[in-house]
């Protein structure tokens, strides 16, 4: 059977009844509350399920309603988000969180080009919510529809949004308009947990008779799997103590990358560029000091979308009265304390190993 004599309702039949008896139980699934709906979806973007679920319950007890995010301060809402990555979305949540306040009394209105005005809401977070908890008509693409869609109308190339306005308008077909949000759902979960990007349970599923790739024995290569490449980047931080045993930290810039986070002074060393010397130059630019008898720590990696960064940590002492130049965005902070400051993951997987090795067990976080 071909997608294009595709029987909308018998497609929607054999969907939703798998999706019913197959659905993993999830927190966000169990409510029609639209902040956490958009909570989730947020943070659903680029992050696993498996690693999203704690994080969502321990951000629902922190900012249960969309009031009490519009009144957080941002440094709580970051170190909240602190582990999730592509920190703009927690920026963006903030933000719309206030405008939802400001201007709609705190509630999420369910008008669509009102909701798509907010910072933040593009074209599926937008559906996702309005869809999920309005119950209204709209599809969503995300890249599990996406490679769905494509295998069932057996589009060539790579999902990189080229056919999205096919995909879009075949989905307006045939979604469920009396229960959209459990459609939507659906079809996400089957990219999920079936037609999965690579090795794809075709026998499992439910619309396989529907599946022009099927058909065609080509569920492996529809999508044209993307090559990724990274720019590979290595740094030098200093882990820098005053006499009171306190460490020195700084403030990102607040825009760009990771932007309004703190960290380790450091930063990238140079083409031909020693650890030792590039730590030197990095701390005297970024502080205005010196610093003496750099000692070697370790060493993290950590992936970001487009690069792979190395951070070489090192223990360092000041020059004989070489002091920085704190201020906001550079301070002393006690190592137990710097729990309360959001880091980049890099950084917080060097501030456990601090804390771990430095602290008595009882006073650890």
């Amino acid at each position: 059977m071909e997608a294009d004599n595709i029987n909308s309702a018998d497609y929607r039949r054999r969907l939703l009844g798998w999706y019913r008896r197959h659905k993993r139980d999830l927190p966000w699934r169990r409510t029609l509350d639209p902040y956490a709906i958009w909570i989730s979806e947020i943070m659903l973007q680029q992050t696993t399920v498996g690693a999203v679920v704690p994080f969502f319950e321990r951000w629902m007890k922190s900012f249960p309603d969309v009031r009490s995010l519009a009144a957080a301060p941002l440094q709580k809402v970051l170190k909240a988000w602190q582990g999730l990555g592509y920190y703009v979305r927690a920026r963006n949540l903030h933000t719309a969180a206030k405008a939802f306040v400001k201007s709609h009394v705190g509630r999420i209105p369910d008008d669509y080009a009102t909701l798509r005005s907010i910072p933040g809401f593009g074209p599926y977070t937008t559906a996702a919510v309005l869809s999920l908890a309005y119950g209204k008509p709209l599809p969503v693409l995300d890249a599990n529809v996406r490679r769905v869609m494509m295998r069932l109308l057996g589009l060539h190339g790579q999902a990189d949004g080229r056919h999205d306005k096919a995909i879009s308008a075949r989905l307006e077909e045939w979604i469920a308009r009396k229960t959209p949000g459990d459609f939507n759902q659906a079809m996400m979960e089957l990219g999920a947990l079936v037609c999965r990007s690579r090795s794809p349970l075709c026998p499992n599923c439910p619309v396989q008779g529907y599946c022009a790739a099927f058909a065609a024995g080509e569920q492996e290569i529809i999508p044209r799997p993307e090559k990724v490449s990274y720019r590979k980047i290595e740094a030098v931080i200093a882990i820098i103590n005053d006499p009171d045993g306190r460490v020195l930290i700084q403030q990102r810039p607040a825009t760009g990358l990771l932007a309004a986070l703190w960290e380790f002074p450091g930063g990238k060393m140079r083409r031909g560029e020693g650890r030792i010397r590039a730590l030197a130059r990095e701390i005297r630019e970024e502080t205005g000091a010196e610093i003496a008898v750099p000692r070697f720590i370790m060493t993290v990696d950590h992936s970001y979308t487009q690069f792979k960064v190395t951070l070489h940590a090192f223990r360092c002492t000041l020059e004989t009265g070489s002091r920085p130049e704190v201020g906001a965005r550079l301070k002393w902070v006690r190592l137990r304390d710097l729990r309360k400051y959001p880091f980049p993951s890099g950084s917080a997987k060097i501030i456990r190993r601090l804390q771990e090795t430095e602290l008595p067990q009882g006073s650890r976080p």
